[in-house]
């Protein structure tokens, strides 16, 4: 079908000269233009195509930009980017160089807000109202568009909390599915679900909070959606819609699997069907964490497992489908799952707290009041540790080693492969007396016959991976492959040593002190920030042990990380084994 009256939109303005009769036609083109572009570039899909109508209807009612429009973490964003001026090149959607997989303020005016974290749409827009009101800008209108798991957050209900005593004009859209990227939990989705059947008896959570509630409505409704909006907008002060959509709606496929078509990578777009990856033998990491905390919790009663709305993305749904009782899904709560992990500790149970590493910088309080404080011994995975592609700048797990190294009592460990993840998962939960921070990076590994016999690690011990004359090369983890194909790529690799320290923190002082006394330069390497990471780590031992030592250290530059593959962000920071052999000639 010609997209007719899509490719006559080239911002919301052309949209609101639209007869209202019109508007379904649109929503079933932008519904057909977001399955063919995601079905061949990849991208978040099923939340997208469940708020088709409920997209149009705002920008239809509503004058934005003027009128601020905030979407909650952004992967329904697609229609509104397609519909505010960059419909022309949404296919460069989340590759190198195109537009962001999420709202980003210095792409378009029309993205009020950058997100990638959940729950934050309340309370931004909740700050952007208060200062239309101080700077007399009564008429401006400010909408929060949260989703049923969003907003079951704690940092939602802080906004809500404050947002139902001010007078801001605020409007909190509850897009209702049922679902994040995994199935929604908790009381507050049963009492959703209790109000979208009519069995809902006690008092409405939403009016209590002193907002004007409306709803439920059918998300899919464009009539009865731009009339409710309309009406809204002539009601003062805070405001909720409840809006019940269909994740994936228009395309069968995604209706029925809505955890799959999330993201779910190429597809037909016509059929709807799945286009086969490439099969490899070598495991995600994700993967290696959850098999192997099954295949350690069926001998270890005590083992237990924590993940704040990431079973599917973690694998913890291993243990949630083998051990239903000991594996936790907490909803989109960071910092309650690691102070839950902390009290079951308290208890004697073996928490392990599986959390990207993004999304534990959420929680950074509670590891340091909670867990590091109290010395209790939780086992943090960091999943997603490393640049993870095309997610970007908001994704990225590039500071994690920054942020956890200063904190006493916590052990820092990153494997170099899947081998030596299954190996210090086994060791923790054999009895450390101090918590532990375990990162690997998203995607795949090096290892075919990775399920070996476990064996215990020595905590703070570090491995010598290859000798040389000249220069030591000291590497944490899995980049350490990036960095052995780039020394075996020199023109004289005999001269280059290269060390995998394994741990950040405690440091192996007795290998640094040798490598110290035999080499003259050090060169650091890792997917980590430059500044207060790894390399760092080890300029602070050569200053306390007066060494003087050429050091040079490599990582992740200290500016922020925009989107791409992996392998193209790599090789932009000089991060690949191209660049790393590149670099390392120059040194010999």
């Amino acid at each position: 079908m010609q997209n007719t009256l899509l490719h006559s939109i080239t911002s919301p303005e052309d949209l609101r000269l639209l007869k209202p009769e019109q508007l379904p036609q649109l929503a079933q083109e932008l519904r057909e233009f977001i399955i063919n572009i995601v079905a061949t570039k990849e991208g978040h899909l099923g939340a997208s195509l469940g708020v088709v109508e409920l997209t149009i209807a705002l920008h239809y009612v509503f004058n934005t930009p003027e009128d601020q429009l905030i979407w909650d973490v952004g992967h329904q964003a697609y229609g509104h980017k397609i519909l505010t001026g960059r419909r022309n090149v949404f296919h460069t959607n989340r590759q190198l160089d195109g537009i962001c997989g999420f709202p980003k303020r210095d792409e378009s005016a029309y993205d009020a807000f950058g997100v990638g974290h959940s729950s934050t749409s309340i309370s931004a827009a909740l700050g952007m109202a208060i200062a239309s009101k101080l700077k007399g800008e009564t008429e401006k209108q400010h909408i929060a568009v949260i989703g049923d798991a969003s907003i079951a957050s704690g940092m939602a209900f802080e906004g809500l909390n404050h947002a139902g005593v001010t007078d801001a004009n605020l409007l909190v859209i509850l897009n209702d599915n049922a679902i994040g990227i995994d199935p929604s939990v908790g009381a507050l989705k049963l009492y959703l679900t209790n109000v979208k059947k009519g069995t809902q008896k006690q008092d409405n959570i939403f009016e209590a909070l002193n907002f004007d509630y409306s709803g439920p409505i059918d998300g899919h409704d464009l009539d009865a959606i731009i009339s409710e909006l309309e009406r809204l907008k002539t009601v003062k002060g805070p405001k909720f819609l409840h809006v019940i959509s269909t994740k994936g709606k228009g395309l069968r496929q995604a209706e029925e699997d809505q955890v799959k078509y999330h993201a779910p990578g190429k597809f037909n777009s016509e059929t709807g069907e799945l286009i086969p990856k490439s099969v490899s033998n070598i495991p995600k990491y994700q993967d290696v964490f959850g098999h192997t905390i099954v295949e350690l919790a069926q001998k270890n009663k005590a083992i237990v497992g924590i993940t704040p709305a990431m079973p599917t993305g973690s694998s913890l749904k291993y243990m949630m489908d083998e051990l239903p009782d000991r594996a936790f899904d907490v909803g989109i709560a960071e910092q309650h799952a690691v102070t839950l992990a902390a009290g079951m500790a308290t208890q004697g149970l073996i928490p392990f707290c599986n959390i990207y590493s993004t999304f534990l910088q959420r929680a950074y309080d509670q590891i340091i009041h909670d867990v590091a404080i109290q010395n209790l011994p939780v086992i943090f995975c960091l999943d997603r540790a490393g640049l993870v592609g095309e997610d970007g700048a908001t994704h990225h797990g590039v500071y994690d080693l920054s942020y956890l190294r200063c904190i006493p009592n916590l052990i820092i460990f990153a494997p170099r492969n899947e081998i030596e993840l299954r190996n210090i998962m086994y060791t923790t939960q054999l009895g450390l007396p101090h918590p532990i921070a375990i990162r690997y990076p998203r995607g795949r590994g090096i290892t075919t016959d990775w399920k070996q016999p476990f064996e215990a690690i020595e905590i703070g011990t570090g491995t010598i991976l290859k000798g040389g004359d000249n220069i030591a090369v000291l590497s944490i983890g899995t980049i350490a492959k990036n960095v052995s194909e780039a020394i075996q790529n020199c023109n004289k690799p005999e001269a280059i040593a290269h060390y995998d320290l394994r741990f950040v923190k405690p440091l192996d002082e007795h290998l640094l002190h040798s490598i110290f006394k035999t080499y003259d330069a050090l060169i650091t390497i890792e997917d980590n920030s430059v500044k207060g990471g790894f390399g760092s780590a080890v300029l602070e031992f050569a200053a306390v042990h007066h060494y003087k030592n050429n050091i040079t250290i490599l990582g992740i530059p200290d500016l922020v990380i925009d989107h791409g593959s992996v392998a193209e962000l790599q090789q932009q920071i000089g991060l690949d084994a191209d660049s790393l052999t590149t670099y390392l000639n120059t040194q010999l």
